[in-house]
Parts: C-alpha cells; sequence; structure tokens
C-alpha cells in the first residue's frame, strides 16, 4: 500500500491506498503509516491528492476515483448509500436507514457512517441527526465547515 500527506486547508492529510483504490484518509494525519505495509509514494496518490485539494477550494463537488474502502457488507451498504446523497443536501441517519430497508436501525447508520475509512471521499459529514448535526469522526468543526463549504456558490467541476 503506498501513501501521501500533505497539507490542506483543513489541516494535515494522510491518504493511503493501493492498485485497488484508496482504502483510508486521516483527516488529522497524526497516524503514522506502517513502514512495513505502506511506503511513501506522492507521484501515485497525485490524482486524489489534487481531487481532494480541489474539492476543499470549492472548485470540484464529486470524485472520480477507485475507493476500496473494506468494512463489512453493511458498512459498504451503507458508504455506497452515503456516495448518493448529492453534493450541497444532507439526509438524516433515519432517512437513511429507510431508504435501505432498514426501519429503526439508525444507530447503526451512525455506526458505520462512523466507521468511514474515507472521510471527505464517502461524504458522511452529510450524514445529521434528526434534531442536528450529529456526530463526525473529523469533529463537529468541521462538518459545519464542510458542509457550509457545499452551501456555497462556486466554479464546481
Amino acid at each position: 500500500m503506498a501513501f501521501t500527506r500533505f497539507s490542506s486547508p483543513i489541516g494535515e492529510i494522510l491518504l493511503c491506498g493501493s492498485s485497488a483504490g484508496l482504502q483510508r484518509i486521516v483527516l488529522t494525519a497524526e497516524q503514522t503509516p506502517d513502514p512495513e505495509e505502506e511506503a511513501r509514494d506522492d507521484e501515485a496518490l497525485g490524482e486524489a491528492r489534487g481531487q481532494l485539494l480541489g474539492y476543499l477550494a470549492g472548485r470540484r463537488c464529486h470524485f472520480s476515483l477507485d475507493l476500496a474502502p473494506g468494512g463489512s457488507d453493511f458498512q459498504r451498504q451503507v458508504w455506497s448509500a452515503l456516495l448518493r446523497i448529492p453534493y450541497g443536501e444532507t439526509r438524516t441517519y433515519g432517512q437513511l436507514a429507510r431508504q435501505l430497508g432498514r426501519e429503526g436501525a439508525a444507530r447503526a447508520i451512525g455506526a458505520a457512517s462512523g466507521a468511514n475509512p474515507l472521510p471527505l471521499l464517502i461524504p458522511c459529514h452529510r450524514l445529521v441527526a434528526a434534531n442536528g448535526l450529529g456526530g463526525y469522526s473529523g469533529g463537529l468543526e468541521l462538518k459545519r465547515r464542510l458542509l457550509a463549504l457545499e452551501e456555497s456558490p462556486g466554479s464546481q467541476e
């Protein structure tokens, strides 16, 4: 697996992937890659870095990258549903549970969303509680910033 680490408007980002696709994003990049399993390859992950930076600059509203997040069947089902939430829109945990035919599974949806290894690319920040923001692995302030970014008009690709 390869990794790259770079500065962004939301802080340092660690991005990991393989020939199968992107596997993990760490938003605070405090995590150190395992040198036995990962090798730095800024060039191989350059397109992903560029697309993420374009999104964070308000110039991109979707990604065209191969994703390989792993996870259980249920988690992948939730992450796939998150990918279908349009840019600039939100859904509640309950709405997503009903959409997936799992009425009453809002907490399980929240847990799967919280386990998302590819935040930003799989837009779990677009998932909110019925009465507020809900949680976010990158923190609520970052969730607010991302939702505000998607509300502002720009020249998105």
